[in-house]
């Protein structure tokens, strides 16, 4: 059985997406502090794996799968806001302008070996109009969302361009789990 690293529902909901139904919920409580100087993908790559790893070493005869969305501009990350004032200037941050979604998943299998890989989407937003970003924080869905946004919700009528895959925007690129559970035997 598949084991997801993850508490987000997003994830649970892709999983099933895919014909995955038949997985257990183990949240990784780890630091996901950025290191200083540490750039978006490695630091994704990092969280991902050290997730699955967590996991793995307390449950090592099932498959671990975890992930990790970061949102960048620049090699600023805009992790997940902490109230307010912080998503209010990560959305003045994006209006107008474009960012990247990386997306790390980690799979480690019982024999103790592990699959890692990342997936960018590049992104443009309108330019937002300060009451489009009240309205916005108000309606909470920006809680809990790197960038503090959800594309899935409201915020996506304010992609301009988008040029990579959807659902990694959403939290899990479905496309390289898919096969990457069909390998595993975990899917058919």
């Amino acid at each position: 059985m598949l084991i997801l690293a993850s508490a987000s529902p997003r994830r649970q909901e892709l999983l099933r997406q895919i014909g995955c139904h038949k997985f257990s919920i183990q949240p990784a409580a780890i630091d996901e502090t950025a290191y200083a100087k540490e750039r978006p993908v490695p630091y994704a790559l990092r969280l991902a794996e050290t997730k699955a790893q967590t996991i793995a070493a307390q449950m090592p005869q099932r498959f671990v799968l975890a992930a990790d969305t970061v949102v960048a501009v620049g090699h600023r990350i805009l992790g997940k806001a902490q109230d307010t004032t912080m998503a209010r200037e990560y959305l003045e941050l994006l209006s107008g302008r474009q960012h990247r979604v990386t997306t790390a998943i980690c799979l480690f299998r019982p024999d103790g070996t592990r699959a890692l890989a990342e997936v960018t989407t590049r992104l443009r937003f309108k330019r937002l109009q300060a009451q489009e970003i009240d309205r916005y924080i108000a309606g909470d869905e920006w809680r809990d969302k790197a960038g503090a946004y959800a594309i899935q919700g409201l915020a996506g009528a304010w992609v301009d361009k988008m040029q990579g895959c959807y659902f990694n925007v959403v939290g899990l690129p479905i496309g390289k789990v898919h096969r990457w559970l069909i390998t595993a035997g975990l899917l058919s």
